[in-house]
């Protein structure tokens, strides 16, 4: 059976309307490439995904960034410089758990050919790499992420549709003891004369079956009986999650911003356990931070505090769909040792839902 998005399978999370690609991409400039590297053999699940903030020159003009860490058990390298600085000036690459140092020092080789002035005319950089632990069905111990597959990602990185499920960095990744792996969603705010775009990325590698809820509706405990006869996940695991907008806001109005992905994911049915990391990072694509700027300051935009709340409930939004359709596009897989990680039952899982009256009738 095809595997299809949530909202093809007649179901809408929330009120607001989505962009045109219902994806992280519908902020302009924003770009997502990912490459997938498998075995014949089974043994490799594991892959790399690349986000360009800023048409491809996030190095030179730097967006404004925040974040928020729900439960730090994970690893975003990086993250304390943007945390300091409130900007993000390289690509943020997602990828599993023990390839951090390698994807990082390949992501510094792939931007010195194109800004050999690092670390002579210009500072140092510390690559922006998120990771979660894709160990149930990738063999970690072969180290199978290599520079090709980075710049593979970051070659491939264009606008558009997204590649959702199993691919990229999320190739070996789990949520609610099902494959999971990449998701995405948008919405578009309009008030006051301002039409903005909230857009998320996920790696989605978190959770138990028997929490798992969709709109606020307890699926997961429709579901487990049909689930708990498969092997369980040795853990509960983590998520990544990035949140790209086009609205003017200042470092710490994305701080807040991230704070609210965190609340998604408590809706979707994290309790962010002991052993599990929660990690946002959040940018903005209209303030950025020239590298060379022409004079002693710079100015950006600040939307009102006042009109803060539409981006707030749509980046929960845009959140909550993002990690069912990494659920929804994953297909099943037989990994490392035998392990088992079945997707998402479509039909039990729309049965569901039409238990507690959400799915329509058609296509919304």
């Amino acid at each position: 059976m095809t595997r299809r998005r949530l909202r093809d399978l007649g179901v809408a999370i929330g009120r607001f309307p989505t962009g045109p690609f219902n994806a992280i991409t519908d902020v302009p400039g924003v770009h997502v490439g990912h490459a997938t590297v498998r075995s014949a053999d089974g043994q490799v699940h594991t892959g790399v995904t690349a986000i360009l903030p800023n048409d491809q020159n996030v190095f030179m003009d730097r967006p404004v960034a925040g974040s928020f860490v729900l439960n730090g058990a994970g690893e975003m390298s990086g993250l304390i410089q943007v945390q300091e600085w409130g900007m993000i000036e390289t690509p943020i690459l997602l990828t599993n758990t023990m390839a951090v140092g390698s994807v990082s020092a390949s992501a510094v080789r792939y931007l010195l050919t194109r800004y050999p002035g690092i670390g002579r005319e210009h500072d140092v950089i510390i690559p922006v790499v998120g990771e979660c632990d894709d160990s149930f069905l990738n063999d970690v111990t072969l180290h199978s992420i290599h520079e090709q597959h980075v710049f593979q990602a970051l070659d491939a990185a264009s606008s558009g549709p997204v590649a959702e499920g199993s691919v990229g960095g999320g190739t070996g990744m789990l949520a609610f003891d099902m494959k999971s792996g990449i998701g995405t969603s948008s919405r578009v705010v309009a008030l006051e004369g301002l039409t903005m775009t909230v857009g998320v990325l996920v790696m989605s590698n978190f959770g138990k079956i028997e929490d798992f809820r969709v709109d606020g509706l307890p699926i997961g405990r429709e579901l487990a009986p049909l689930l708990l006869s498969e092997r369980r996940t040795k853990f509960y695991g983590s998520i990544i999650a990035v949140l790209a907008t086009d609205a003017p806001l200042l470092p710490f109005q994305l701080n807040r911003l991230s704070k609210r992905v965190a609340l998604a994911l408590g809706r979707c049915g994290s309790y962010a356990a002991h052993g599990s990391g929660e990690i946002i990072i959040a940018f903005s694509t209209t303030n950025r931070v020239p590298r060379r700027a022409p004079g002693p300051t710079t100015t950006m935009q600040m939307l009102a505090d006042r009109l803060m709340d539409p981006l707030y409930q749509s980046a929960i939004e845009a959140t909550e769909e993002s990690v069912v359709n990494a659920l929804c596009m994953a297909e099943p897989t037989i990994g490392v040792d035998g392990n088992v990680a079945p997707a998402l039952p479509v039909e039990p899982f729309l049965d569901a839902l039409r238990k507690y009256g959400v799915v329509s009738t058609g296509r919304p």
